[in-house]
């Protein structure tokens, strides 16, 4: 997650939650950059249309981080005046924005082209680590494609790892709300966006065929080495 420092990730993943005593106490507005691409818009295709991924990225993520930005200083405006109303009404919006800028950087890390290695099985200790939590990797990726289908609405379905009990679990999360929602001991390893525009104009409304289709170049290599740093 690109950060134009004053505030560490950690701080990030708490305002976007509501962190505004952190916020006051930097005494500064700390903004977010919209990441690069570690690839081309059409690399990921014929899974994810190069039109659909131009218009993700530069459009949608865009937009998330231009209102992150603008409520972090709207905060810190309230802050610096004492405004409780408006430093209240502010928490949906930075929960919103921040939470659907750190979702998209974890989103765009756990795609990769075929042609590099996308969609290859996940090998060694995450590898073990499905067999071991679902019975099978086949058994994951249904459990994943039927949660993320049957999620009204928008938002993500996750494979997480919870640190402290070190076990693996498929978890939802609603609109952009970032996977520290459902428990501060939760680890994204993967994510998947399942709002329509990362979608429709490919797949129009039939979730369950991109949801199928996006194994094919998902980086489960990137997802290992979150796993294997997390449980190190």
């Amino acid at each position: 997650m690109a950060l134009r420092t004053l505030i560490s990730g950690k701080t990030l993943a708490a305002a976007a939650l509501g962190g505004a005593r952190t916020l006051a106490a930097a005494r500064g507005v700390a903004t977010v950059a919209l990441p690069d691409l570690p690839y081309d818009y059409g690399a990921l295709e014929p899974a994810i249309s190069g039109e659909i991924m131009r218009l993700h990225h530069q459009k949608h993520h865009a937009a998330y981080v231009a209102n992150y930005n603008k409520a972090l200083e709207q905060l810190d405006a309230a802050v610096t005046k004492g405004d409780a109303t408006t430093v209240v009404q502010l928490q949906s919006a930075i929960k919103f924005n921040g939470g659907g800028h750190i979702n998209h950087s974890i989103f765009w890390k756990n795609l990769k082209p075929i042609s590099e290695g996308g969609g290859e099985s996940p090998h060694q200790k995450l590898g073990w680590a499905i067999d071991e939590d679902f019975g099978s990797f086949e058994a994951l990726l249904k459990k994943m494609n039927a949660e993320g289908a049957a999620l009204q609405g928008s938002g993500w379905v996750w494979l997480a790892l919870d640190k402290e009990a070190k076990k693996l679990s498929v978890e939802t999360t609603a609109n952009q709300d970032p996977l520290v929602t459902k428990g501060v001991n939760l680890v994204p390893l993967l994510g998947i966006d399942v709002w329509e525009h990362a979608y429709y104009l490919q797949y129009k409304n039939v979730r369950p065929d991109y949801l199928s289709n996006i194994w094919k170049v998902i980086n489960w290599k990137y997802a290992g080495e979150v796993y294997e740093n997390a449980v190190a």
